[in-house]
């Protein structure tokens, strides 16, 4: 079962997140002695996790799948380590898109499994030696910043402009998974999407601590069949919103949002009911990748839905069309380093 992060995390905090404060407190006290103190196993071969600050969606998926493919270009085996967040496997699993459905091993793990070798584990260790029993010479990780057990090469902060880090508060009270100071100690580098403004602080005070911005911005793949087109759009992800928005940028009318918790698995009523709405309106529905991947595999109401459902897709574009490979390289080279540390301790020992 997914829960739905709490609305109010979202806005300008009030009495809820105070009122939770001091159990926020107690939360970022044991979150950010994990993160300083925790042991992290090393494996051979380079790992780059792609985080964010909070919970929630911030576009790590997609920025996953930009970074593999800049991987394949420079001529490494790139493969994704997942923790199968929403599926119901704890047992490390390479994922089959032909045989796993998103119940088992997540929504997430069947978009990323199209591009490249993937693995879901609880146990991130167990999943990132499956990966290079594989033959993957390049991890890169979804999600797991905060709480790794692997040495981490680059760790790339993705981060929303537009919601930023929510009220700031931290769990339970908000949304924010860490200390952002402690955070901010342990990451790479961060990667702004979109052009809004509520990330621009913590930009700042991550150039003032010598950490590279990188920009870039989620753009939908061009889809004519909407164009003009009254459609019925319905989400269950972190951002039904940001959602909402690309469908306009699509030029589609949207008549009807529908949505729901992030992760969501459809109820047989809730898909009739959407397909109803649609037919009597004469709507196209409309929705995610990840929807769509859990529905995936069903029968009834969600084969029907399916069918007719417009899916849309999204890519992360970089303002600077070099910075992916750059960030690869730059995850290779401290990989060589933590490599060479290694062996001198080695042999000091």
């Amino acid at each position: 079962m997914v829960s739905e992060a709490p609305p109010f995390w979202w806005t300008k905090a009030d009495w809820r997140a105070w009122a939770l404060a001091p159990v926020s407190y107690v939360y970022g006290r044991v979150a950010g002695s994990r993160m300083a103190n925790g042991s992290r196993a090393s494996v051979p071969a380079p790992v780059l996790c792609v985080g964010n600050f909070t919970v929630g969606g911030a576009g790590k998926t997609p920025t996953a799948l930009a970074l593999a493919v800049a991987a394949r270009e420079k001529g490494y085996t790139p493969g994704f380590l997942s923790r199968g967040y929403g599926g119901s496997l704890d047992v490390t699993t390479l994922v089959d898109i032909e045989h796993h459905r998103a119940a088992a091993v997540g929504d997430e793990a069947l978009l990323l499994a199209r591009v490249a070798t993937t693995v879901v584990s609880r146990r991130r260790v167990d999943g990132a030696r499956k990966l290079i029993a594989e033959g993957v010479d390049l991890i890169i990780m979804d999600d797991g910043f905060q709480s790794a057990r692997l040495r981490l090469d680059f760790a790339l902060i993705v981060i929303d402009s537009v919601r930023g880090i929510g009220n700031g508060h931290l769990v339970p009270g908000g949304p924010v998974r860490a200390p952002i100071g402690e955070q901010m100690r342990h990451l790479s580098a961060i990667l702004k999407v979109g052009n809004g403004d509520a990330a621009d602080h913590l930009v700042r005070q991550a150039a003032r601590a010598g950490k590279p911005v990188y920009v870039a911005a989620l753009k939908p793949r061009p889809l004519a069949e909407l164009m003009d087109k009254p459609v019925l759009a319905f989400a269950g992800i972190a951002d039904p919103e940001k959602f909402y928005r690309t469908v306009e940028a699509l030029r589609a009318r949207i008549l009807v949002k529908q949505s729901f918790p992030d992760h969501h698995y459809f109820g047989d009523d809730e898909l009739a009911d959407l397909l109803r709405e649609a037919d009597r309106q004469g709507l196209v529905p409309v929705t995610t990748a990840k929807d769509a991947a859990r529905l995936v595999g069903l029968h009834g109401p969600a084969e029907t839905l399916l069918k007719k459902v417009q899916i849309v897709d999204v890519d992360m574009t970089f303002d600077d069309p070099n910075a992916p490979g750059k960030i690869i390289d730059l995850a290779v080279a401290n990989y060589q380093r933590r490599r060479l540390q290694e062996s001198q301790q080695a042999d000091q020992a």
